[in-house]
């Protein structure tokens, strides 16, 4: 039996404990960089619901605009419980016996995250949130490749298959351990992740889905540009949230990516517009948007990496790969890409992801790269990621899309599309003019 003196004695180590432990928590907790988080993930949200929704429902004709409002949305809804039941887990969990390929199932239906639960220098709770905006955003690019055509139903059953099977893993490899993170690759913000795997599939569903009726015969142009450039807008500001929110930190890698970020952006619109204006005589407002999405795009897996100057290199290569990129498959191969994902997000992600190495290096006041051979052996890293992604999001959605066109089928018929997908999917109009 404990007399009363070691009773003192326990009780006083074990307060002890629970004030060591408490500061421990008090440490590693940071409130600031969780106000940061909260925010970015609210920004990042913003961007695909209302933003991108906005953006290209501006660029379709007026009788399927409600059906891209209605996909970005419902894509969002989806996700979301996707990532509850268990995409979080798989993505950043850690598995004892397959990490380099897949997360754990401790967090599966996040039954295990509640308001202690910490990650990091975040309650877990806001970096779950956090990065389930980059798995809803990652599929709603898709949509641009197939708008316009593809059956509602089978979008919503290819996001959930292409979620799990594709985004999930590929989020694991670099952000959760996996082995291209255990190789040091290099993305800040979703180049890999989400442009490069978003980008191809939106190609091969342009491809699967075949041209819509009349292409490219006919002239389909934007039927409403204010939306798109309001759209568009709210893509500049939410990337922020997507870059800056990078770093996981409010601290000065994070300003730094948001400065790049923002130069790239710049660099892209203006270079776009002048390319337009010499090529075809006048500027126009979709080539300044569309420029603008492109160095957004190709400066995400180095925003947090590189100075701000060479954000405006990115964001002028962005202007001629992605415009070249797109009158080459639009004319050359007359590949339906409705939106233009591929050329924009797809492009973008790869170029980016090559320019990392270099741009990267300490020599042009970069952070230096990941891997220990210098920047021969980054770019090397960079290009069979870039490599990898590419082919597994690649033949993966080719097969989700056959499976699926076997079963419900794709594509709407001739006579629905030519009435529009606004009433023959979801017997609504956008406008009841």
């Amino acid at each position: 039996m404990i007399n009363a003196y070691k009773c003192k004695d326990l009780a006083l180590l074990l307060g002890l404990l629970a004030f060591t432990s408490s500061t421990r928590a008090d440490e590693v907790l940071n409130s600031a960089d969780t106000a940061w988080i909260l925010t970015a993930s609210g920004l990042v949200l913003f961007m695909t619901v209302p933003g991108l929704a906005l953006f290209y429902g501006g660029l379709v004709r007026t009788k399927n605009v409600l059906s891209i409002l209605m996909q970005c949305f419902a894509i969002t809804a989806l996700v979301s419980l996707c990532w509850l039941l268990g995409g979080y887990s798989l993505a950043l969990s850690h598995s004892d016996s397959f990490n380099a390929l897949i997360g754990g199932t401790s967090k599966l239906l996040l039954l295990n995250l509640n308001a202690e639960s910490i990650k990091d220098n975040l309650p877990e709770t806001v970096y779950c949130m956090y990065h389930l905006t980059f798995a809803i955003f990652a599929p709603a690019l898709i949509v641009g490749g197939v708008a316009e055509r593809i059956k509602f139903s089978a979008l919503l059953w290819f996001v959930a298959a292409w979620e799990l099977l594709v985004y999930i893993p590929i989020c694991h490899w670099v952000w959760g351990g996996g082995w291209l993170s255990e190789l040091g690759v290099m993305d800040f913000a979703g180049g890999l992740v989400v442009h490069v795997s978003g980008g191809i599939a939106a190609l091969v569903g342009a491809i699967m889905t075949k041209p819509r009726v009349g292409y490219p015969r006919v002239i389909m142009p934007p039927h409403n540009l204010t939306m798109t450039a309001t759209g568009a807008g709210i893509l500049w500001v939410g990337w922020h949230g997507f870059s800056a929110g990078s770093a996981l930190m409010a601290n000065g890698a994070a300003g730094i990516a948001m400065l790049s970020t923002h130069m790239s952006a710049a660099a892209g619109s203006l270079t776009w517009m002048f390319i337009e204006w010499k090529k075809f005589g006048k500027p126009s407002g979709l080539g300044l948007i569309t420029g603008m999405v492109a160095g957004l795009g190709m400066i995400a897996p180095s925003a947090g990496f590189v100075t701000p100057l060479s954000g405006v290199l990115i964001g002028v290569v962005s202007g001629f790969s992605c415009f070249y990129t797109l009158h080459w498959l639009k004319r050359h191969l007359t590949i339906d890409d409705s939106l233009d994902v591929f050329s924009i997000h797809g492009v973008g992600g790869i170029v980016g992801s090559i320019l990392t190495a270099p741009l990267s290096s300490e020599a042009l006041g970069g952070i230096g790269t990941f891997s220990g051979n210098g920047i021969w052996g980054q770019l090397c890293i960079q290009i069979l990621a870039v490599s990898s992604i590419l082919l597994w999001s690649g033949i993966l959605s080719w097969i989700l899309l056959k499976i699926i066109d076997s079963v419900v089928g794709i594509r709407v018929s001739v006579q629905d599309e030519t009435e529009g997908l606004d009433i023959s999917q979801h017997n609504e109009q956008g406008y009841n003019l």
